[in-house]
């Protein structure tokens, strides 16, 4: 596998272009009152695009982002970036790290040298990772596939050719949103591979086999179900449309900034655990380096794909399929709907299961350290 070394380097015409459009924003005229209820707030927006045009830094992100050792191969023809932090320890195990939407490679940012280098950071050095986090395809640098088909289950099988690309035989796998489904997917692939799956969200899509021998849901489940169906309906209409008709949606938010920063700020607002207080978890340079990642690269449509593609082949299984590498799960309090330990162990071997003190959708950017002590504790005893 060609492995080439990566830099970001956005150009100066970007920026000004970029700077154009911020400044000539039309701004819809909301009900008073409304804040986030309808969605995106609009005194939020106003003061976030004024941040992004006459504040933000992006070539201080941009040199930041590239102190990482970001690389480019190209495996079954997709060419994948990903960032390769190699683990200081006696002996660092490798864990493949995915992230989901509407984030990217930097929502693992802060999280990478926890786990990379422990005893730095208050840990043990036997707890070291060699960590590789690669960016979905159609995500940020990560090119857009040029026909259908890539989906969860596919992009696992190209994260088992780049494991093994980079010399790894034996690894762990970590995710939530997208990267849950991608590293179930690749656990259930590459059993002889993945010694154990962590993750903290478990996939939406997800059902166990439901053949008639299959026991009746438990009220706990039951509880769940009617959860999830709720939700779908008072928060799921973004879903809908990115799996149905994500081109007609691209057009919008692939041309104008300031649709592509609420369409995104809303979902870190509504997932996040945040007490409708965005700013409490996140620093309006975290969401604009995140927000600017999709604007440069021009990958807000290729990332929608994902929605489409899961659709056709969502995290579902038959018979006496099953999960076999040991499970563990951080379930974050303001998390999407969770099924209970009892749904999961249908298909999974539940090794882990802890209820997080803080924390929801993007535990990587939200709670690192708390995340980081969950994988290192998870994946301790299957290191050998």
């Amino acid at each position: 596998m060609d492995i080439q070394a990566f830099r970001i380097a956005i150009g100066d015409d970007a920026l000004r272009d970029l700077h154009q459009r911020l400044t000539a924003v039309r701004w819809p005229q909301p009900l008073a009152g409304t804040g986030w209820s309808e969605g995106t707030d609009a005194e939020f927006m106003q003061r976030l695009v004024a941040h992004w045009r006459d504040r933000f830094d992006w070539r201080t992100h941009e040199a930041r982002l590239n102190t990482l050792p970001q690389f480019m191969a190209t495996v079954d023809h997709q060419a994948i970036h990903f960032v390769h932090q190699r683990g200081v320890g006696p002996d660092p195990f490798p864990l493949v790290l995915t992230h989901g939407w509407p984030g990217s490679f930097v929502e693992m940012e802060a999280i990478l040298p926890l786990l990379a280098d422990p005893e730095r950071h208050g840990g043990d050095a036997n707890d070291a990772f060699h960590v590789v986090v690669p960016s979905l395809p159609g995500y940020g640098f990560s090119p857009a596939p040029l026909k259908p088909g890539m989906g969860p289950f596919k992009v696992a099988t190209l994260w088992a050719g780049l494991m093994q690309g980079l010399g790894y035989g034996r690894y762990g796998a970590q995710g939530g949103d997208w990267g849950a489904s991608v590293s179930t997917w690749l656990a259930f692939q590459r059993p002889e591979c993945v010694a154990g799956l962590h993750l903290n969200y478990v996939p939406g899509s997800f059902r166990p086999p439901r053949g008639s021998d299959a026991p009746p849901h438990s009220a706990e489940e039951e509880v769940f179900l009617k959860q999830a169906r709720a939700w779908t309906d008072t928060e799921g209409a973004y879903g809908r449309i990115q799996a149905t008709k994500p081109q007609t949606l691209a057009f919008g938010l692939n041309d104008s900034p300031a649709g592509l920063a609420a369409w995104i700020a809303e979902k870190f607002q509504s997932w996040s655990d945040c007490d409708g207080d965005l700013e409490q978890a996140f620093s309006l340079d975290a969401l604009l380096t995140n927000i600017a990642l999709y604007w440069f690269t021009g990958t807000i449509g290729s990332s929608f794909r994902m929605y489409r593609e899961s659709r056709l082949q969502p995290v579902q299984f038959s018979g006496a399929q099953r999960v076999l590498p040991p499970l563990g799960v951080a379930h974050f309090p303001r998390e999407l709907p969770m099924p209970p330990r009892s749904w999961v162990e249908r298909v999974f071997t539940v090794q882990r299961w802890t209820e997080m003190p803080r924390g929801g959708h993007f535990a990587a950017m939200e709670a690192p350290q708390e995340l980081a002590e969950e994988i290192r504790a998870f994946f301790r005893p299957l290191r050998r």
